[in-house]
């Protein structure tokens, strides 16, 4: 008896010392390895990317729950997990569901009723130091840790947004500046690949056998790179920088801003892959210090006011799958002054392209009523949306959104060309200067939906400017006229037409992942704690399910032994604090309840 108490408490010894290796609990039973098949068309039942699908349409198959009985959804379990932030999204595959916690692991549970498979724990990071004063940032994700007296400062991160799945293999981003792959049955690390000290608080995404990943707290241009790892050695295999250099193609479009100092991450949501072409799409960040006259020396017109202008930052691009080299860009928001990012997922969508002039500001004129395209989508922090051309990056129409306004960044865009135009009033003359733009941070790392039943994007919005000061405060305001009782709601937007529905509309700010279901219903959740289901075609809330804590993006669905179910995450988000002073002051938010939660019918 003795040394079996002896016994029990060396293990409680042991695990209290953080040293149990996942293979320690139980292990993933009967997996099946993940095939690149599977990636590009996988089975209803499966989570397998943060968006599903490659091409970021967040749409499921499965039907089990309908408009007519999603009011009878209960809890089916939940799980706590640790606190912190968080703003990724769960995988599930085959019964298992898998998830990143705060703490920059991986968590594996069953997918019926919460129980622990496996957790990969890893080694936190130094805490980090305040950033000197005037710092010129890498972009949202960025936390630097004191790299000692004379030493360069080491970026961190723990906040990525995405994490895939692949043959056997898990693959994420740690806060240690690791591309890292882990196995999918136990946990077990199998390989580890260093990408600089710059931090990701983007995360991967699968091109077939490959892991894409992209850099958030890059200080320069050196460590500011998309890059492509093989998924079972991790050796990189290619890189893109985000910015050119001086004398490469689009160069001159940062004037005289040394090499170092041309930064423009990708501290959001990841892109999408077109399998069938081996092309991969990424949204770009605003170029960094925030203002042209941070950028160059005092002169906000070094820089064209129109595209091409401080490339490729806030653009989307076209990569060869293969060798990572630039097929084409778009540059949405040409030479940023205000940090308005165009970063975040890029939806691939084939569409009937026949915009309505009552609906769309900007329309290709060359467009061929109702011709069918490949299409890819894109909406802004900034506010806005475009639609273009997948294969060739050609412009096809744009729109101001959630609204158009005086104030709006764009003010025009070149229907022949593409080009586009900023709103020149808006633009820092001087140092200290105050300017309200509109929008800010009117969509975020929180995805889109789009649903095939609808032929429609579901774009979550909300109705804010930001009131900046040069070099300074930077806060959001309601835009003028804005109903203060329905800042926050979905953008239903037809693809076709560019008709907008807006639903959902609400005075409690979100920043919960909208969920597209062939049960012809739309899932979102927001930070007071509500997860919400609707009509898809109207719009019409059907059912509205409350939970311990704010909803942080993550929400999908899946099926397990013919039984579907929705399950978001609830955790402290980077912008939530300031979403709900802003929107809603007298919402009481819940702050460091993490956990996973689970809803089925009865």
């Amino acid at each position: 008896m003795a040394r079996t108490l002896l016994c029990i408490a060396f293990v409680i010894a042991f695990i209290g010392a953080g040293i149990v290796t996942p293979s320690a609990l139980a292990q993933v039973q009967n997996y099946k390895p993940v095939t690149a098949a599977e990636l590009a068309n996988p089975s209803p039942n499966d989570w397998l990317s943060f968006s599903r699908t490659y091409d970021d349409q967040r749409f499921s198959p499965l039907n089990q729950i309908t408009r007519q009985n999603v009011n009878q959804l209960r809890m089916a379990w939940s799980r706590g997990t640790p606190a912190g932030t968080v703003e990724s999204t769960p995988l599930v595959r085959g019964g298992t569901m898998y998830i990143m916690t705060a703490t920059g692991g991986v968590m594996a549970l069953n997918a019926t009723n919460g129980d622990l498979l496996w957790e990969y724990t890893r080694p936190q990071p130094p805490a980090p130091a305040a950033p000197a004063a005037g710092a010129a940032g890498g972009g949202r994700g960025a936390v630097r840790a004191g790299g000692g007296r004379g030493a360069p400062a080491r970026v961190y991160n723990s906040r990525s947004k995405t994490f895939s799945i692949f043959d056997d293999l898990i693959f994420y981003t740690a806060p240690d500046s690791n591309v890292v792959g882990l196995d999918a049955r136990t946990g077990e690390l199998r390989w580890q690949s260093r990408v600089d000290n710059r931090g990701n608080s983007s995360g991967t995404i699968m091109a077939g056998d490959k892991v894409i990943s992209g850099g958030s707290g890059c200080g320069t241009r050196a460590s500011c790179y998309i890059s492509a790892h093989d998924a079972h050695t991790g050796k990189e295999l290619w890189k893109f920088y985000t910015t050119p250099a001086a004398g490469e193609p689009g160069g001159d479009s940062w004037a005289d801003v040394p090499d170092e100092r041309r930064v423009a991450s990708t501290w959001g949501s990841p892109g999408a892959y077109d399998p069938v072409r081996d092309i991969v799409y990424y949204g770009i960040a605003n170029p960094t210090p925030n203002s042209r006259i941070a950028r160059h020396n005092g002169n906000p017109f070094a820089i064209p006011t129109s595209a091409p202008s401080a490339l490729y930052s806030n653009s989307t691009v076209a990569l060869d799958g293969k060798t990572g080299k630039l097929l084409w860009y778009f540059q949405h928001l040409p030479g940023d002054d205000w940090d308005e990012d165009w970063t975040n997922e890029r939806t691939l969508i084939h569409t009937k392209v026949n915009p309505n002039p009552q609906f769309v500001k900007w329309i290709n004129p060359k467009i061929k009523p109702g011709e069918e395209r490949d299409t890819i989508f894109a909406a802004g922090e900034s506010g806005g949306i475009f639609l273009l051309d997948r294969l060739t990056g050609e412009f096809l129409w744009a729109n101001p959104f959630p609204y158009d306004a005086p104030n709006f960044w764009l003010k025009n865009v070149d229907v022949n060309t593409g080009k586009t135009y900023l709103n020149e009033d808006l633009i820092f003359r001087n140092k200290g200067e105050e300017k309200i733009i509109c929008f800010f941070n009117t969509r975020s790392y929180w995805p889109a939906a789009y649903s095939p039943l609808t032929n429609s994007m579901y774009v979550p919005y909300i109705d804010v400017c930001l009131d900046n000061i040069e070099g300074g405060q930077r806060k959001g305001v309601a835009r003028a006229g804005a109903d203060p009782q329905k800042l926050n709601g979905i953008g239903k937007i037809n693809m076709e037409t560019g008709e907008i529905l807006r639903f959902g509309e609400q005075r409690a700010p979100a920043n919960g992942a909208v969920l597209a279901t062939a049960g012809n219903l739309i899932f979102w959740g927001d930070l007071d704690r509500r997860l919400h289901a609707f009509d898809a075609e109207t719009g019409k809330q059907l059912w509205e399910g409350i939970v311990g804590g704010s909803i942080a993006v993550s929400t999908i669905t899946y099926a397990v032994n013919g039984k579907q179910y929705v399950a978001i995450l609830t955790g402290d988000g980077a912008l939530g604090p300031g979403l709900v002073t802003l929107h809603a002051p007298e919402i009481k938010r819940v702050a460091g309840h993490n956990a996973v939660y689970v809803f089925a019918l009865p």
